[in-house]
């Protein structure tokens, strides 16, 4: 795909509006046609149950963990993972649409970072773009997706804070990282 300037997005949950006209933004000047090709990951449905045990007293996990267990449906926590991943890429889609992007996505179900560098060298991206949550002690120790995407990939990478304007990450407004 040569014949547009592509751009990667690794988005970690449903862009706002507000987050796809920033993304959109950064690219209104170009001459070449743009085309934005976002990389959702799967919700991960483990991660899910064991944020949910945690949620547990530990009463309820000492006294019959087995019991705590075998009220989970495991199946049912994947079909709504996919579910959730699934609507949550087709909201991103129809926001970056709404701002006139040409755009592709898929869910992804291999590590993030993987399917990033792999997307870029399938379109010959020119970009990536992560837009994550704040993530404060990942980021501390440069285990975060941006970090990790700017040691595997061969191109420019950016992280945005979802949820926040340039302004805000800027002068340290909102819940972006402004230091320690």
């Amino acid at each position: 795909m040569t014949d547009s300037y592509n751009v990667v997005l690794l988005v970690e949950q449903a862009l706002t509006p507000a987050d796809a006209a920033q993304v959109r933004s950064l690219h209104d000047e170009m001459d070449e046609p743009v085309t934005y090709h976002v990389i959702m990951p799967l919700e991960d449905a483990a991660s899910r149950i064991e944020s949910a045990m945690g949620s547990l007293s530990a009463g309820e996990v000492l006294a019959s963990p087995a019991m705590v267990m075998s009220d989970v449906d495991l199946e049912a926590v994947r079909r709504d993972c996919r579910e959730r991943s699934d609507a949550d890429l087709v909201a991103t889609l129809a926001a970056l649409r709404s701002t006139g992007a040409t755009v592709t996505g898929c869910v992804v179900g291999e590590p993030p970072i993987d399917a990033l560098a792999k997307k870029v060298a399938e379109v010959d991206g020119r970009e990536a773009i992560i837009l994550t949550r704040p993530h404060v002690v990942a980021e501390f120790f440069h285990v975060d997706w941006t970090s990790r995407a700017r040691r595997k990939i061969g191109v420019p990478v950016l992280h945005l804070l979802e949820h926040e304007n340039f302004d805000e990450q800027a002068e340290g407004y909102g819940e972006g990282i402004t230091g320690f």
